[in-house]
């Protein structure tokens, strides 16, 4: 397998993938588990060469606490972001790595779309060590971070620099000759090696913003100055049968493949945090990519999504502060930090409905001052508070007038039409068709009618429900196990182009 983590990538590493085992038998890592209580260990030998070993964790849902031969080395909680640890202390030749996972499922940290009792909108739940192990070898003075901020003529780099006598910043800018933007249509990325010392890293950056501007009496969205129009799917991050992650990794880069035949440019990745070779193949293939926070809370059908449809508006600063409330604002700075070097993700879902909502204003605050390089949906559906990027709206089983007001309307979530492919399965999903025409026609009538009319009026994106079936979800674009294609390829093109007219 390749590196785990395309961005800081280093020659010397050593691969703990492979067989485990959990809970007394042969199982495996990365893998998808249902246990709510799993023991791993692995055995393994390391031929040190340098004084620095750090252990890292691509992910692990969702309470981590790891030992290693024998001796407490950290936990970490949160199911979606890595972590690593320095084992430097701690590691022999002969080595023994004890990782105790728990995960109930407890609404206090992010989860998603997990539940126990899974069906409908709700899918089977995860737990363990789902994404890589690894170990790296650094001599005493390593970079330990890059953070990558880009323009349409370079890049001004800052690395963090650990050393025995603690942590340092350094900046360097580079300059492209005759720049090559990043867009969809032409994904150019650059790579630059980063020496300090001994210690060396591969990264790579691609050349392009993001911007709200007024264009012709309207606020627009522009992408390197440019008008541009999310034409974009709901993405869950499900695969049968792995669950969160797919049998083969290029699986990501097939996903969005399958999506930029069908003429899209963007997916909104739904209520889930992928591992990096996900944003990796956004990057290098040219998929505009809008990140959602993970949600976290009880979520209500009544509260959350019934008085939103109906036109209840809602102050969302009345919720107490706790242990819940306050891990999720630190999951989203984290996920912010973790992503910033990707140039495909270009905006953050932050609540999704009205699932967990609490001060959205002051996380549009805290998350731009982090990163104002990219735009913010901060209530997607509805509940709207005072400071967005966007106009939000969810519309689903009809076609309705948009009419944006001064901020960009962003259709965050529309269409969801089901094909059912097994007859014999529960279903669910919004507005049931019985071929590959009607689903197509439906399709093409909800863009028609809703969505290309409404472009010229300030419309700059809409997100349709969605890439692929999920379990008992039959309103795929694809299967769940993406073996069939549910509309006509030749139809949804011409959608594509009819709104690429628009921006004319």
């Amino acid at each position: 397998m390749g590196y785990p983590r395309p961005q800081m990538k280093r020659k010397e590493w050593q691969s703990l993938d492979g067989e485990w085992v959990v809970n007394g038998s042969a199982g495996r890592v990365p893998e998808c588990r249902t246990e709510e209580i799993l023991i791993y260990e692995r055995s393994f030998v390391l031929d040190r060469k340098k004084p620095v070993v750090i252990l890292h964790f691509g992910a692990v849902d969702n309470k981590a606490r790891v030992f290693l031969n024998g001796e407490f080395v950290g936990e970490h909680a949160g199911g979606y972001l890595p972590f690593s640890f320095d084992v430097s202390d701690k590691i022999g030749h002969e080595n023994l790595l004890r990782v105790e996972v728990s995960d109930m499922l407890d609404p206090t940290y992010p989860y998603g779309k997990q539940k126990k009792e899974s069906g409908g909108m709700w899918y089977t739940p995860v737990s363990g060590i789902w994404q890589s192990v690894w170990l790296e070898q650094l001599p005493e003075s390593y970079i330990s971070d890059v953070k990558i901020k880009t323009d349409l003529k370079g890049a001004d780099i800052t690395l963090n620099i650990k050393d025995p006598n603690g942590e340092r910043v350094e900046t360097e800018r580079i300059e492209i000759q005759d720049p090559e933007l990043w867009t969809p249509d032409a994904p150019k990325l650059y790579t630059y090696v980063l020496k300090r010392g001994e210690d060396e890293v591969e990264v790579y950056f691609g050349l392009r913003t993001i911007e709200i501007r007024e264009i012709g009496g309207r606020q627009r969205l522009l992408l390197n100055g440019e008008p541009v129009f999310l034409h974009g799917v709901l993405d869950q991050g499900y695969f049968y049968p792995g669950l969160f992650i797919p049998e083969d990794s290029s699986e990501y880069e097939r996903d969005i493949a399958r999506m930029k035949s069908l003429g899209f440019n963007m997916l909104r990745k739904h209520i889930k945090i992928e591992p990096e070779e996900y944003y990796y193949a956004a990057d290098k293939c040219g998929m505009l990519i809008i990140q959602d926070m993970v949600n976290s809370g009880n979520y209500n059908f009544f509260r959350d999504t019934f008085l939103g449809t109906v036109g209840v508006k809602f102050r969302d600063t009345k919720k107490k502060h706790d242990e819940r409330t306050s891990f999720f604002t630190n999951h989203s700075i984290n996920t912010v930090r973790h992503l910033y070097n990707h140039p495909s993700v270009i905006a953050y879902t932050i609540f999704n409905e009205g699932w967990g909502q609490f001060d959205s204003d002051r996380h549009y605050e805290v998350l731009k001052g982090i990163d104002p390089s990219r735009v913010y949906d901060s209530t997607s559906g509805w509940f709207a508070q005072k400071k967005s990027d966007f106009d939000s709206v969810h519309i689903y089983f009809r076609n309705k007038k948009l009419n944006p007001g001064i901020r960009p309307m962003l259709l965050s979530e529309c269409g969801g039409f089901s094909l059912n492919l097994d007859k014999k399965r529960k279903t669910y999903g919004y507005g049931k068709c019985q071929s590959r025409k009607e689903l197509t026609d439906r399709i093409s009538d909800m863009y028609e009618k809703m969505v290309i009319p409404a472009i010229e009026r300030g419309l700059c994106g809409a997100v349709y429900t969605q890439l692929s079936d999920v379990e008992d979800e039959i309103n795929g674009l694809y299967s769940y196990d993406r073996k069939t294609l549910k509309v006509i390829p030749e139809r949804m093109l011409e959608i594509a182009e009819k709104i690429k007219d628009k921006l004319r």
